[in-house]
């Protein structure tokens, strides 16, 4: 284990910046092609995606440059690293914005007219421009960007860490999708959920005790909130003081271990969930949350899960048996 671990959670980004709107300032359009998304119907489009360490990432190709786009149900906007956009000018409005550390500044803001991913295409669509480099130094990879929720909404989102692979179905404005027979593995089971903002909020138990976590698909590990109840504290079993950094590069220590008896209802439970106890106050404050955890990468790895924004509904698939 590294001494600095990054944990990705761009839900902290909760200060709307609202810049100047001229797209000409940015660039007219700015389709985004995402490498090897396939087609399976015109409102179904797969895309396979690697992991790096534990973030979900696909590959694609904006305005001549190839990188790697970081699939993130915890960001409220498209993100572009600002690193790689540095030749156009912005007009910026500085402003400060609440992190699970401290706090992020210099962020600008723009509209991207059309995002084009296989047979999808995105339009007017905003995004945050920030500077992502020490992201992209720890993870060793070329970072061109984030795809949050702002994008994913208005579609059926299926993360499957079986396949390594994401299927954006389209949806109408009830959640239900435009075609039928979309997957052909079996969904058992399904829990509802609260769209407060942009995040997904899941009520569940450690252990006996009543708890309320944030789902996010760009979090490497758990966390967990340090002033949760002492019940519930009983099931987290630390391990060792790790360094934790995030969007606002400032570091802070905390503890870091596994998670036990946790579960959603009596068939959606989960094994030991590497985690760490932090302090989630500024998180909660911004969003007007109460949340006790969140829910990052080992909660994917172990459930097939599709994201229902709509609906606000989580399904889950059947994982084949390993014999």
């Amino acid at each position: 284990m590294r001494n600095v671990i990054f944990i990705i959670i761009f839900s902290i980004f909760c200060n709307t910046i609202f810049a100047n709107n001229d797209d000409s300032i940015f660039m007219n359009s700015i389709p985004i092609h995402f490498k090897n998304a396939q087609i399976i119907n015109k409102y179904s489009t797969r895309i396979p995606f690697k992991l790096v360490d534990r973030l979900i990432v696909i590959e694609g190709k904006i305005k001549g440059k190839q990188g790697n786009f970081i699939i993130d149900t915890g960001s409220e906007t498209m993100i572009l690293n600002k690193v790689h956009f540095k030749t156009y000018s912005f007009e910026k409005e500085k402003k400060n914005t609440s992190g699970v550390i401290n706090y992020v500044d210099d962020i600008f803001e723009k509209k991207i007219k059309k995002l084009s991913l296989g047979a999808i295409t995105f339009k007017n669509k905003r995004s945050d421009i920030i500077d992502l480099s020490h992201i992209e130094k720890s993870k060793k990879m070329k970072l061109l960007g984030i795809i949050g929720f702002s994008t994913l909404k208005d579609y059926e989102v299926f993360i499957d860490l079986y396949l390594n692979q994401i299927t954006l179905t389209k949806v109408d404005r009830d959640g239900n999708t435009l075609n039928d027979h979309v997957y052909l593995e079996k969904i058992v089971d399904s829990i509802n959920f609260k769209l407060k903002k942009h995040t997904i909020v899941l009520n569940g138990y450690i252990g006996n005790e009543e708890v309320v976590f944030g789902l996010d698909s760009g979090a490497e590990f758990n966390q967990l909130n340090k002033r949760i109840n002492k019940k519930a504290l009983r099931h987290f079993y630390p391990k060792k003081r790790v360094k934790l950094m995030g969007a606002s590069k400032k570091k802070i220590e905390v503890l870091y271990g596994n998670l036990f008896r946790v579960k959603l209802n009596d068939n959606t439970f989960f094994g030991p969930m590497k985690t760490m106890l932090t302090n989630l106050n500024n998180m909660n404050n911004a969003f007007g949350t109460k949340l006790d955890g969140i829910l990052g990468y080992d909660f994917f790895a172990q459930k097939r899960v599709i994201i229902n924004y709509k609906k606000e509904k989580l399904y889950f698939i059947k994982y084949p048996l390993v014999r």
